[in-house]
This record gives C-alpha cells, structure tokens and sequence, in this order.
C-alpha cells in the first residue's frame, strides 16, 4: 500500500517526538490515542504510552507519565511535549478527513525491531460498552502482554468479554508498517537529570491512574 506523503511525514514526526519524550535507551514503544467528534464537532481523546528501557534489571514496561518524577522533569514543560505529539496526531486524523478516506476513531502505534508500526481502529467510541479506563486496561493486556491473571477479578472479566464480544470480533482494523526514518533524531529538548538515587529510581508510589489523571485535562478537548 503506498502511503501518501504527508502522512509519511506525519509519520516521520511522531516518530521524533516519541524519542524526545524518552530519557534513556530502549528496546521497544507502544502507544495508544482516540479522537473523537463529539456535540458541536468538538474533539476529545486521550493519549498513553509505555516503553521498555533498554536493560537487563528493567523489564516491565514504564508508563511515559512517570518520567518527570523518575527523571526530575518540570511536569508542566515535559507535558507540553505530550501535548504536542497529541496534536501531531490529530493532524495526521485531519489529513485522512481531507484525503477522503475513512476516518479512524483510535490507533495504536508501536516501535520495536527498526519497525513503526500502526493501526488504525473504527470503534464507535461514543457509544461504546466500554469506558476509557476499560479500553486502557484491555490495550495494556493486548500490546504490553500483561497476564490476565495480573487484573484483579472485575478487570479479567472485563478483559474477556470485550475480546468475545460482537464488537471486537467486527472492528474494522488497517495496518501499515514502515522502516525507522533515517531523518528522525533523537534531539531531546529537556535536560534530564540522571543523578538520582537508587531510590528514587526504584520505587514509584503513584499508580498509572494518578498520574495519567494529572495529564488528561491537557489532552481533553484539545
């Protein structure tokens, strides 16, 4: 399938953006976001994203929320980055509402192996079963191969209807995959600061929800 050019470059700097906002080595990215046309066309969505660090003592994925305060950031200068990758990928919906095709509700993007990778989903997200939290916890068991058995009782339910339900077993799914573009680089615009305790490097005592919670006033209603 021959991608268009501008999407390319949409591409080309989402995969830019994504190195900046990332501290240290790693081996593999996954990311998902949603925008959705609401009353009036107003757009709402949300964004998240893990990464593995790129070393033997660190295998669980880390939540890209947690890195101010594992990496001793201003909050308020790394979540304008977040805004910005948000807003790239709302260019990149725009660009299928002009061309037009089809446009998707969500999408998931991953990187691993000198590979990006995206999918485009179709979801009726206004109007489906499951909530915001429901669809982070169903992509976390998805992408980042978390164990159902690692959701309390509620979530591994949860888990196992959407994935037997006449909604997932007929979502529209497109996929395009695409090298690692030469021309993107890793010039990150934050000074992070590395000199931190074992500590504090260690242990994180907010959960994903509590973080995520600070960012989401920022992405909604962009």
């Amino acid at each position: 399938m021959l991608i268009p050019f501008n999407i390319r470059k949409l591409y080309e700097k989402i995969q830019a953006q994504l190195f900046e906002m990332i501290p240290e080595k790693w081996d593999r990215v996954y990311l998902y976001a949603s925008v959705v046309n609401r009353f009036q066309n107003l757009e709402t969505g949300e964004m998240f994203f893990y990464y593995y660090p790129k070393s033997v003592l660190k295998k669980n994925p880390i939540n890209v929320y947690e890195i101010p305060n594992k990496f001793n950031v201003e909050e308020k200068q790394y979540f304008m980055l977040a805004d910005k990758l948000y807003s790239t990928i709302k260019e990149l919906r725009n660009e299928f509402k002009n061309s037009d095709n089809k446009v998707w509700s969500n999408i998931t993007i991953s990187i691993e192996n000198c590979q990006f990778k995206i999918e485009y989903k179709y979801e009726d997200l206004v109007s489906s079963n499951y909530n915001s939290n429901d669809r982070h916890i169903i992509w976390r068991h998805q992408y980042l191969k978390i164990p159902i058995t690692s959701f309390n009782k509620k979530e591994a339910k949860m888990i196992e209807s959407y994935l037997s339900s006449q909604e997932y077993q007929k979502m529209q799914v497109i996929t395009q995959t695409e090298g690692m573009y030469k021309q993107a680089k890793n010039n990150k615009i934050i000074e992070y600061r590395v000199e931190r305790s074992l500590d504090k490097d260690m242990i994180n005592t907010e959960t994903d929800a509590e973080i995520e919670k600070k960012v989401k006033s920022q992405i909604l209603q962009m």
